[in-house]
């Protein structure tokens, strides 16, 4: 376990907006080019490379999976698009090459940490995808390693670069819903799915360093394709969505240095039968008490094709705001009698956005602040700190739902209520 003093020494810097890193930036190549390598090329990992290739002071010059069909067809994508990459099959060959500057990290969540760990050491910066793990003490390793050894760390959470996420904020943060009393974050379905046979792995897939640092078990489909959902590689849509959301919450209500004195759960397998235990119930609601809000988080959400249910809701004594990928609304809040001095009852509006999720500019956006911030040695908008920050309260929730109590943080350690 990391000392409760290593911690916070690696973590006092938070309070201290963006600080230049003492470690020298060392970009090579024409232009100041930032060379990146990729770790992981599936679906989330082959788009952010692709947004990270619309910038041209950026080159993806190399990529590795374990998986060969993906790494073939990532191969090909960039050879249609006249790039130069490497192929391994293997990370630590592209920590190894000195011309590398920094590396994406979109593997599964349980491998997040020890590459991250690993490319700080080898001198290189990483953009890693959320949440930072799925385990808090491997999370705490990764705020030390980038501190340690002064690296620029960006952690996917790109809504802070949306327009229409950062208009909602202000009107959050300039006092129009009044003192914000709960936050409620809403998203719909689950992972959980029917374990499936044991069979053996696919013949271009090295299953024993997919699983990495997991816990060993015999191959099943559903364990690789879906592997979200079991908690020896991530967390359900509890950390998938839920850090998002609470990257969100923390953003508008200030809370990015702060931590939930006390999280708490109820969940169950109710359509999904998962005799193992191994995997999130498909039905859960999790909250969290901070010092003056409360927060929670539900799979229970209707579709509504006019504006979705979905995303966070703040709520104050004067209204409340419901934001998400599509937009934001505001709702006057309930007034039972006349208040003597009370402000004029806010407007019900709609701000629409049509997300585009294959031509993000939040995370082309996102993209370009970490490369901004390799040259420059500042902290990036969702600099590692924040990342954890963000993560902590999911990995919390599963801790309460996989042992069915609540949990405090003292600083550095979940202990039971």
């Amino acid at each position: 376990m990391v000392s409760r003093r290593s911690f916070l020494q690696a973590t006092a810097a938070a309070a201290v907006a963006r600080p230049v890193f003492s470690a020298q930036a060392q970009v090579q190549g024409a232009n100041d080019r930032v060379r990146l390598g990729v770790i992981g090329t599936g679906t989330r990992g082959t788009m952010v490379a692709r947004f990270f290739s619309q910038h041209d002071d950026c080159a993806v010059v190399a990529a590795c999976d374990v998986a060969g069909s993906r790494l073939d067809a990532f191969m090909e994508a960039q050879s249609k698009a006249g790039a130069q990459v490497d192929r391994y099959d293997d990370y630590r060959r592209i920590l190894d090459r000195q011309d590398i500057d920094a590396v994406l990290v979109a593997t599964p969540d349980h491998w997040h940490s020890p590459m991250l760990v690993e490319a700080c050491a080898a001198g290189k910066d990483v953009y890693v995808e959320k949440p930072i793990s799925n385990a808090i003490e491997p999370a705490q390793k990764m705020v030390e390693a980038a501190r340690e050894h002064g690296r620029v760390t960006q952690v996917g959470l790109q809504q802070r670069e949306g327009k229409h996420f950062q208009e909602a904020a202000k009107l959050v943060q300039d006092g129009l819903l009044g003192k914000v009393t709960h936050c409620v974050m809403k998203f719909p379905g689950a992972y959980t799915t029917p374990p499936g046979p044991v069979t053996e792995p696919p013949a271009d897939l090295n299953w024993d360093a997919w699983q990495g640092p997991a816990p060993r078990h015999p191959y099943r489909y559903t364990r690789q394709r879906r592997w979200r959902t079991y908690y020896d590689y991530g967390g359900g849509l509890v950390t998938d969505w839920g850090v998002h959301l609470v990257d969100v919450a923390h953003w508008y209500l200030g809370l990015d240095q702060k931590a939930p004195r006390l999280a708490s759960a109820s969940a169950q397998y109710v359509n999904v039968e998962v005799p193992e235990r191994d995997q999130v119930p498909d039905a859960f609601v999790v909250s969290w008490q901070y010092d003056d809000v409360v927060m929670s988080f539900t799979n229970a959400a209707t579709n509504n094709p006019e504006f979705g249910s979905q995303g966070n809701y703040f709520f104050g004594p004067h209204g409340s705001l419901q934001v998400h990928r599509s937009g934001f609304q505001i709702l006057p809040g309930m007034r039972r009698r006349p208040e003597p001095d009370a402000p004029p009852p806010i407007d019900t509006r709609i701000r629409r956005f049509r997300e585009d999720y294959q031509n993000d500019p939040d995370t082309i956006q996102h993209c370009r602040n970490f490369l901004d911030c390799i040259k420059s040695r500042q902290r990036p908008v969702t600099d590692i700190e924040i990342g954890f920050s963000s993560t902590l309260p999911c990995l919390l929730a599963i801790l309460a739902i996989r042992e069915g109590r609540s949990f405090v943080w003292d600083g550095t350690t979940a202990r039971p209520a």
